[in-house]
């Protein structure tokens, strides 16, 4: 796709704001920016002159704010296109189409879609379902491409303008158009598609980036040294006015803009709250802006009211299924992909039905989806639990009002993503390990020790197996000091399927929090997954993710072994909540169903 951009108001007229094509599809697209007064071009005409013979249809009371496009192609069913403006006083935009053969028009599809007029020159419909891929976890893909395009300018002036036009698209300075014989001169443009970068815009605790074409970004990166947050942004090119640069977010925060290769935009947000950022995809996939959950006033993001028409599941594979909601309004949505789960906020969602969205996803990858409230009491959060090797994929209707998440698994975690009922569940022998005990207390703050909130959530755990009829082996039931070998040795003794540690976390640092499960041996990675899924899913704490830690009693036990840490006593609030017999019991019941969800997997 070509995005090109000069801008300015022209009266009420209608101003057309950008024109792409995309050579793998055979799309023309022209983006224009509606007034108040309507919507640009409701019915099109074409109209057939001859000697040459082409084709073209007029955009009245409308201003192309671009260059004068001229297109020649070497390959399809056309010669060339012309967007010009053909006319001033009154306004009138002309695209004229040179057809190879006449009868090709004889199938052109017209479409409008928000403000943009679609011309699918092969002949195909565009179907309701048109999606655009705003998020994925993949850092390299197939996907990631360039275009061959070669555009003739028969003027020397042409030629001069085509340069600008290349230099904003190249990393490196334009080459000298080259001159064939018997034939203008001409520019071979070798494009980055899909999207062009040319604002960035600060505001209080959030920085706006826009431009023209289809957004897609990837799987965020944290990196240290500074602390920082990385989005990528493939297929896609910066103009050279925000490129190299950094902005101010706050008085702590800062975000810059780069190239980081020919066609991909890297977003380096620089913040000791990594946690706290999330990207807001606009209705139209035109921008995203990152915003700072904590700070930024999200009222601010509703527009309208989209209240929930349909929930559809469909199976593309065995192994990939796929989510879609449908609106009666365009959503503004944000993406935040932690290590184990897909959160999307709906930010203007008022009605959804949750007991219809559960009734509809039972059975399928999405099953175990939860709907909550956004905080602040504003729109929608679905929280979709995400194994380590599931693959994610979001898409964006073209109209703002459906958003589908495609979720690819691969055969192993297939297996473990449904459970079998608990009571279905034979009975399992389970050593639940309370961490520290007697004379070890474990961290303490105050009068706060782990040893006594770890005894409390292990004996609820202990509960609530037994009354599932599972055999619990403590290894310890009271205060009283257990070595870490003596913990392995009862395990092996009992004979005992997987070993549960839970302790408490605690930290020099007193704003960290959260929660974290560990487990050392690859057979224990599937157990701690499910039971961490449980923990966030259930808690809703902030998710420090899973690790490969060498502890003694997960190292030297030989049955699947994980280590809880189910909360910070460091952390002011995080204590306050741990020390609490709802907060105990909510974690003792988090852990049950992990374990049980394990074993569901078998």
């Amino acid at each position: 796709m070509i995005f090109v951009f000069a801008g300015s108001a022209f009266g009420a007229d209608f101003r057309v704001m950008s024109a792409n094509y995309d050579l793998s599809n055979a799309i023309i697209t022209l983006s224009a920016k509606d007034t108040f007064e309507g919507n640009i071009a409701e019915n099109i005409t074409l109209k057939k002159l001859e000697n040459p013979t082409r084709y073209y249809f007029d955009l009245e009371s409308t201003v192309l704010t671009i260059p004068k496009q001229d297109w020649i192609f070497q390959n399809g069913n056309f010669d060339r296109v012309i967007i010009s403006q053909f006319q001033n006083n009154p306004n009138i935009v002309r695209v004229v189409f040179y057809p190879k053969t006449d009868k090709v028009f004889k199938d052109i599809k017209f479409y409008r879609i928000k403000n943009n007029i679609i011309m699918r020159l092969n002949g195909n419909d565009i179907q309701n379902d048109y999606y655009q891929h705003i998020y994925r976890d993949e850092h390299a893909s197939s996907s990631d491409f360039y275009e061959n395009l070669k555009v003739v300018y028969p003027e020397p002036p042409a030629v001069n303008m085509a340069n600008e036009i290349q230099n904003a698209f190249n990393v490196q300075p334009a080459e000298t158009p080259a001159v064939q014989k018997d034939e203008p001169d001409f520019k071979k443009f070798k494009l980055n598609t899909k999207y062009y970068l040319n604002n960035v815009t600060t505001k209080p605790n959030s920085v706006l980036l826009s431009g023209f074409g289809e957004m897609t970004f990837e799987k965020p990166m944290v990196l240290q040294n500074p602390t920082r947050l990385i989005y990528d942004f493939p297929n896609a090119l910066s103009a050279g006015e925000v490129r190299n640069k950094e902005y101010q977010i706050n008085a702590t925060d800062k975000i810059a803009i780069g190239q980081f290769s020919i066609n991909k935009i890297r977003a380096v947000i620089y913040t000791n709250n990594v946690d706290d950022y999330v990207p807001v995809i606009a209705a139209d996939n035109q921008s995203v802006l990152f915003i700072n959950q904590k700070t930024y006033d999200t009222s601010q993001l509703i527009q309208g009211c989209a209240q929930a028409t349909q929930y559809i599941p469909t199976e593309i594979n065995d192994l990939t299924q796929s989510m879609t909601l449908n609106f009666d309004y365009p959503v503004v949505h944000s993406v935040d992909r932690k290590n184990n789960a897909l959160i999307l906020t709906l930010y203007n969602a008022g009605k959804f039905n949750e007991e219809q969205f559960k009734s509809n996803f039972a059975g399928s990858f999405f099953w175990n989806a939860k709907i909550i409230c956004a905080e602040k009491g504003v729109g929608v959060r679905i929280y979709i639990p995400l194994r380590q090797d599931s693959q994610v994929n979001t898409y964006l209707g073209a109209d703002g009002k459906s958003i589908k998440v495609v979720l690819k698994e691969t055969a192993r975690s297939k297996k473990q993503l449904f459970n079998i009922p608990s009571s279905k569940i034979p009975s399992k022998r389970i050593v639940i390990d309370a961490g520290h005990g007697g004379t070890d207390y474990g961290a303490i703050r105050g009068e706060v020790n782990e040893k006594d909130i770890t005894l409390d959530v292990a004996k609820k755990v202990q509960k609530e197996l037994t009354k599932l009829g599972h055999k619990v082996i403590m290894t310890r039931s009271i205060d009283e000091y257990i070595s870490l070998q003596d913990r392995v040795e009862i395990s092996a003794k009992e004979k005992g399927e997987i070993f549960v540690s839970i302790h408490v976390n605690s930290s020099v640092k007193p704003e960290i929090e959260g929660v974290e499960t560990h487990y050392y041996h690859q057979e224990s990675m599937g157990l701690a997954q499910a039971v961490h899924e449980a923990l966030i899913s259930n808690l809703k704490p902030f998710d420090r993710g899973l690790f490969k830690s060498k502890f003694y009693v997960i190292n030297h036990t030989e049955i699947p072994a994980i280590l809880c840490e189910i909360g910070f006593i460091s952390n002011e609030a995080e204590q306050k909540l741990l020390v609490t017999e709802k907060r105990k019991q909510e974690t003792a019941k988090a852990i049950v169903e992990g374990v049980l969800n394990y074993f569901g997997q078998e």
